[in-house]
């Protein structure tokens, strides 16, 4: 795992990477003093401690300019962290999904713990997209991260698949599909199973997945599924205070 560190004033850079490294001593830090020295690096980075008031870039601009790289690339949300001596800027912080807004003078404990819950999630990001399944189709055996797909549907016998990379139809059940998928996929209607992490939008009987299709949401399943959506979607990168 990589961390970036993103601040103007050297005295909180170093204050930052030395209590990381204290909680962490064999993680790798990199430190930028600017938003456009960050952004430039050109690398991807699990958790960046961010400034928000820089010069020329803020941090909130670097921030959009990271999700805006990361959504066009179809990558999933790093961890994003602010560091700022105001709170007046929390609204911009959640436009941006910031996991956490810290204040200066960064309280220790505070940092600590914030930290530890971040490295924490960024392992479980990491083997969630690492998970994959095994699906046999027309006689080939077909590996299927699970993060790529983004819905199934029964169709008579068979289960479609419906992926980043196209479409793999297999003879199977939903139901042991959905056992194998756990709690990350929902099976919003007898004919499909989401994964809610590639949900875009949601309404009284329809689901919208990013790919653009809309798939039908039981009128008997909408109160579970706004449940369920709504603790999974907190769990995906809303800020934490």
């Amino acid at each position: 795992m990589k961390i970036a560190v993103c601040d103007d004033d050297k005295t909180v850079r170093d204050d930052i990477v030395h209590l990381i490294k204290k909680q962490i001593p064999d993680v790798d830090i990199f430190t930028f003093v600017s938003g456009e020295e960050l952004i430039d690096y050109g690398e991807d980075f699990d958790i960046s401690f961010i400034d928000i008031e820089m010069e020329k870039m803020t941090g909130i601009d670097t921030a959009k300019q990271i999700r805006a790289e990361q959504e066009k690339e179809g990558k999933t949300k790093s961890i994003i962290i602010f560091i700022t001596k105001y709170s007046d800027y929390m609204e911009s912080a959640f436009d941006v999904n910031a996991y956490h807004y810290l204040l200066k003078p960064i309280d220790n404990k505070k940092f600590a713990e914030v930290l530890k819950r971040a490295w924490k999630d960024v392992a479980i990001v990491n083997e969630r997209n690492s998970k994959y399944i095994m699906v046999k189709s027309f006689g080939v055996q077909h590996k299927i991260f699970v993060k790529d797909i983004y819905y199934i549907e029964s169709n008579n016998k068979k289960v479609v698949i419906h992926t980043k990379d196209g479409i793999i139809a297999s003879y199977g059940r939903m139901d042991e599909l959905e056992n194998l998928l756990g709690d990350e996929f929902y099976r919003c209607h007898r004919c499909y199973l989401v994964n809610m992490e590639n949900i875009s939008a949601y309404s009284a009987d329809m689901v919208k997945v990013s790919n653009g299709d809309k798939l039908i949401l039981a009128k008997k399943k909408h109160k579970d599924f706004v449940k369920k959506y709504t603790i999974y979607a907190k769990n995906e990168g809303f800020i934490y205070i």
